[in-house]
């Protein structure tokens, strides 16, 4: 959706009276009163003695160590990196005062305010039905023999969704919630023919929320194998539910998580929500798919340094958490593995044990060198005592730390396997280096050409064999998306050769090129591919390369947004602007 409205003057006028800048910021930094001033550490840089300033009665901020500098709002979009309508949202609901909009024009696709109502009376409704009736009675009790309480039932608001499918739509009907908001949230499907009924049917539900505390969808849980579906299922696709954006529990999380910058990652939603009614208020979990880029990106923006992965204590949970760690580890973020028992995991464990003992297995976890270790040593049934075990796992292990992006951290990481190995650091960094061929790339070009010369790349290699690969290709991209000024000129002699029908060929691409830019041809020689593996490769670089330009165009109005130039309805219109390019995230079309 993109959405045309503003909030009104009234209530912008209204919200600002009653913010108190302190109150906002204090959940967040250690705020010290200095005579009529408060002092901190500032949250924006590294610092020793406190430069961060808010005087009393101000509504600013401001640093003197980094000059940042703002208001409420723009700490908000600073510190916990929400959109300005999320940021102006909280700050609503935190001191009570309606939201009012103005459209300036007509709303192109579905209003998402009324697709969050839709789902918060919905929510109330399932939560009802769960306390209230005989049918959600019996969910109740096997929610009891699960260990869930009542406690946790209310705090978290879980409901059942009735197995009668009239029960709901009458529901639905008598709040005259239209069939599209319906359809767009996810709560009913429609037939070709045009019949409606629920999307969830006798199922426990976990509401799913967003950082303003409203419900943008579900977790669901059948109770009984009669129950047509997998033992999970989660809200459809919409335009405010997207799985792989989603970090379950973060709602709950997201202040202590930025404070303190680590995390606590868990498989399940139960064991998310455990692990936060029991204190562990850093905690999440993935929706219904696999962790993945956009939930490490959401964590690395709240400034998160270290994870710790707590899965279930089984072969599977062993693997999944070798796998995450990886990818944490990749992006530079400190990996601890949290050791379970074996068939337990984070509620069984709270459960059984208490608070205490999970915080005992937390303090008693291992890195990720350690763990992955563990983890190949019993998958190729090797003793890491012997000279053949420890060449297999230093292989495989140096294999999987030169995939990670921080040169210091393979740097450490190739010293702590060489001891927990036993043998040489030398012995390590010798054979490994074979898997590191960008590291002279990046050397000798910037962040934006190693992502065109990677296209290009792929271009010269497959754009003959896999026509269909370069339709992906031109279909999303255009000259003006190259910032690099070489990559721009072979990519558009590379779409006037596709125009034209003939044959791709790295000559023709690079003549264009002047000696002194040519160089480039040595990075995209440099890099051996598998060319097996294009179809992932074509659209993972093109996406990268969308997202990137997405990037510079919102910073580019974020910049004029701070750089004190423009009026206060300017800064509302960039500012909204701002918001609508931060929700519409580009994704590669494929077909």
């Amino acid at each position: 959706m993109i959405d045309m409205s503003v909030f009104s003057q009234q209530f912008l006028d209204k919200l600002r009276q009653k913010i108190d800048i302190i109150e906002v910021i204090s959940p967040y930094i250690n705020l010290k009163r200095a005579g009529s001033s408060y002092k901190a550490i500032c949250p924006f840089h590294s610092e020793k003695t406190p430069s961060f300033m808010i005087n009393s009665g101000d509504d600013h901020y401001h640093c003197f160590g980094c000059n940042a500098h703002g208001d409420a709002i723009a700490f908000l979009m600073n510190h916990l990196k929400l959109t300005f309508m999320e940021s102006v949202e909280v700050l609503a609901e935190k001191f009570a005062v309606s939201l009012e909009y103005v459209d300036k024009k007509a709303l192109i696709g579905p209003d998402l305010s009324l697709l969050r109502d839709a789902l918060n009376q919905t929510s109330d409704f399932f939560h009802f039905h769960l306390l209230h009736t005989d049918e959600g009675h019996l969910a109740l009790h096997y929610l009891y023999r699960r260990g869930i309480d009542l406690e946790f039932i209310r705090l978290f608001k879980i409901g059942f969704a009735s197995k009668n499918e009239q029960l709901q739509l009458d529901f639905f009907k008598f709040k005259k919630f239209d069939k599209e908001i319906l359809l767009n949230s996810s709560l009913i499907n429609q037939s070709d023919n045009g019949r409606c009924w629920p999307f969830f049917s006798n199922r426990i539900t976990f509401p799913v929320l967003d950082n303003s505390s409203n419900v943008i969808g579900f977790s669901a849980r059948k109770i009984d194998e009669e129950t047509f579906g997998g033992k999970y299922i989660n809200t459809r696709e919409t335009p405010i539910f997207k799985k792989s954006k989603i970090l379950f529990g973060l709602n709950y999380s997201r202040s202590r998580i930025a404070k303190e910058r680590k995390a606590i990652i868990v498989e399940g939603q139960i064991d998310a929500l455990r692990l936060i009614q029991e204190g562990f208020n850093f905690t999440v979990a993935s929706q219904g798919t696999a962790f993945g880029s956009d939930h490490i990106n959401q964590l690395k923006k709240l400034g998160v340094v270290n994870v710790y992965i707590a899965f279930d204590g089984d072969n599977a949970g062993t693997e999944a958490s070798v796998k995450v760690g990886q990818l944490f580890q990749s992006d530079g973020i400190e990996v601890s593995h949290v050791l379970l028992p074996e068939g337990s995991d984070p509620d069984l464990i709270l459960r059984k044990e208490g608070p205490e003992h999970f915080l005992k297995y937390m303090d008693n976890s291992i890195d990720h060198i350690s763990m992955m270790i563990r983890f190949f040593s019993k998958k190729f049934d090797v003793d890491i005592k012997t000279p053949a075990g420890k060449n297999r796992l230093s292989k495989e292990i140096a294999t999987k730390i030169y995939e990670w992006s921080s040169q210091l951290m393979i740097h450490e990481g190739l010293k702590s396997l060489a001891e927990l190995l036993e043998v040489p650091e030398s012995m390590i960094e010798g054979e490994p280096k074979k898997f590191t061929p960008l590291t002279t790339i990046k050397l000798s070009v910037n962040g934006n050409q190693v992502l065109e010369i990677d296209l290009m790349r792929w271009i010269i290699l497959v754009g003959n064999e896999q026509p269909q690969l370069m339709d992906i290709i031109f279909k999303n991209l255009n000259s003006e998306d190259f910032i690099d000024e070489s990559c721009r000129l072979m990519y558009s002699e590379a779409l006037k050769i596709k125009n034209e029908l003939k044959k791709l060929d790295f000559l023709t691409l690079a003549r264009e090129l002047e000696e002194d830019k040519q160089y480039i041809l040595n990075a995209i020689l440099d890099k051996k591919v598998n060319i097996d593996k294009a179809n992932n490769g074509v659209i993972t670089v093109v996406q990268k390369i969308l997202e990137r330009n997405w990037m510079l165009k919102s910073e580019s109005i974020k910049t004029k947004i701070h750089d004190g130039k423009c009026s206060e309805s300017e800064i509302l219109n960039l500012a909204k602007e701002f918001d609508n390019i931060k929700k519409n995230k580009p994704e590669v079309v494929i077909k």
